[in-house]
């Protein structure tokens, strides 16, 4: 099994409304192909972690990245795990701010230099987990 996260930009900010389309559409897409994640939004910016098999994760990387609501998609890191983050977590939602992620353990702000230093792949899985189990929803 594969996991990748990515981050962007979206194209202009979005309401709860538009949010929640989002988020309805992706758990029904991510319970049919078996991916489990943590989509966070915040100030125009979003962050996903993702978790499937290969094949699957690639493919809905490349519609993730087509998608016209968002611009300069980077993937952060990828690689390969035994055993899911996000269990159970068709996808999990949260819009927040850079005050509420800074609170959890394993925050890695992107706008620091060098936010991707070798070995911070785990502290920016953990610090998504963290921020999942805090927020149940």
């Amino acid at each position: 099994m594969k996991y990748l996260v990515y981050i962007s930009t979206a194209y202009r900010l979005l309401n709860q409304d538009q949010l929640l389309d989002i988020l309805v559409v992706s758990r029904k897409n991510n319970l049919q192909r078996n991916l489990t994640g943590m989509l966070l939004y915040g100030e125009g910016t979003f962050i996903q972690v993702l978790e499937g098999e290969p094949d699957v994760l690639e493919e809905t990387y490349m519609k993730i990245m087509a998608d016209n609501r968002h611009k300069n998609i980077v993937k952060m890191i990828e690689g390969n795990t035994s055993e899911r983050n996000f269990a159970g977590w068709a996808m999990g939602f949260k819009a927040v701010n850079a005050t509420e992620l800074s609170k959890f353990e394993g925050y890695v702000n992107p706008n620091e230099k060098g936010f991707l230093a070798e070995g911070e792949s785990n502290s920016i899985i953990g610090m998504i987990k963290t921020f999942a189990d805090a927020n149940r929803m």
